[in-house]
């Protein structure tokens, strides 16, 4: 099967599958036991929490590892709401936040918080002015995430920041989409707290990091917790989180020149699929994008349909995040940005990866051609 869908998940890295199996297998003590294979243990741990940190210009004590970015967004979210509930009840976001923060904020609201959702423009980009203008004395957090899962829209994180830091609200970042794919310095963007994952950029599933600015205070969610420095509980899944560590190191370094790869590949690719018969319309910004997400619209045909005959064909696409799967509802990426309901029913999502080929999309360009062609034939 041609592998389109690698911003649901990605394979594991095989240097990151060997380092795992190494960990697990020699260096399985608790790294909270105090004993040598416990210490041994937390070595690899702390050593892992100072690369993490460099990674996007962060100190390591700031670094909590989690079991995933859903994990890392709860956990952070509710830690800096418990550690500043004086500051206020009043939280900013926007619609397109991932599942897993907009399900949080919903739940906030039964506790009293309110929640207002800044506007974006039709390339799914945050208002500026309208964010300064949602800011009120009582505000205490936003979570405006990095990268759009669905059409790629990178948000100016560094513009944000500056506008969030005059009123010293804290700001919070899912970058789950852009860790490894472009470059995020906490500092530079004023962030006090971001969340990313390792299954995206080719380590394992279920770890993940979570990351608190030191100069902000926070408060553990769950009493009494001690591990990772009392920020969640659990054993610390210290092999997962040293393959999540050596996939990173491998994707870091080539993340520019990767996403020029996949500017070339998505270029080809929706130029390719056109036709006479059909329009095609690519979803999102023209430019500052994620380029291997790419999200198109066929005009007359619902996204359910053609991932159906892609996965009949052997091309693995997707209708947008996995995390909405089987929720039958259109894309609220798409309503957000001001399509209709219809509009947002016709989206698809292809996304690229390191494993991605030129022969890859000429076959995925030929497959797309057959069907479609049968589908408008037909109509």
């Amino acid at each position: 099967m041609i592998y389109l869908d690698y911003a649901a998940t990605t394979p594991m890295s095989e240097k990151a599958i060997n380092v795992y199996s190494q960990v697990a297998t020699e260096y399985y003590g608790n790294s909270s036991s105090l004993h040598d294979m416990g210490l041994a243990a937390q070595t690899i741990l702390e050593e892992s929490r100072k690369t993490i940190a460099g990674f996007f210009n962060g100190e390591a004590k700031g670094v909590y590892f989690t079991s995933g970015g859903s994990e890392s967004n709860y956990f952070a979210i509710h830690s800096l709401l418990k550690g500043n509930n004086k500051k206020g009840k009043h939280i900013i976001s926007t619609k397109l936040e991932h599942s897993s923060i907009a399900n949080t904020l919903e739940d906030l609201q039964k506790d009293g918080y309110e929640i207002t959702f800044v506007p974006v423009n039709t390339e799914g980009r945050v208002e500026l002015e309208a964010l300064s203008e949602a800011i009120r004395p009582d505000t205490v957090l936003a979570s405006i995430h990095h990268g759009n899962s669905e059409i790629g829209t990178i948000q100016d994180l560094v513009a944000i920041g500056e506008i969030l830091k005059k009123h010293d609200i804290i700001f919070h970042s899912d970058c789950v989409q852009t860790f490894g794919k472009i470059e995020i310095d906490v500092k530079k963007a004023n962030l006090d707290s971001i969340s990313v994952s390792s299954h995206k950029i080719y380590g394992p599933k279920g770890v993940g990091a979570c990351y608190i600015n030191p100069s902000r205070t926070w408060q553990p969610v769950i009493p009494g917790t001690t591990h990772e420095n009392s920020f969640r509980p659990g054993t610390v899944n210290v092999p997962g989180i040293a393959a999540f560590i050596t996939a990173a190191e491998e994707v870091l370094p080539i993340m520019d020149v990767e996403q020029e790869r996949f500017q070339g590949l998505r270029r080809k690719l929706v130029d390719g699929i056109q036709g006479d018969a059909w329009k095609i319309s690519e979803v999102g910004p023209s430019s500052k994008r994620l380029e291997h997400i790419i999200g198109l619209s066929i005009a007359g045909i619902e996204g359910q349909y053609i991932m159906l005959e892609c996965n009949r064909y052997g091309v693995a696409i997707s209708t947008g995040s996995a995390c909405a799967v089987g929720m039958q509802k259109p894309s609220k990426t798409l309503l957000a940005i001001g399509k209709s309901k219809e509009e947002a029913k016709q989206f698809i999502r292809l996304s690229l990866g390191k494993l991605t080929t030129d022969a890859e999309i000429e076959e995925t360009i030929d497959i797309f051609q057959r069907f479609l062609k049968k589908y408008f034939n037909d109509l």
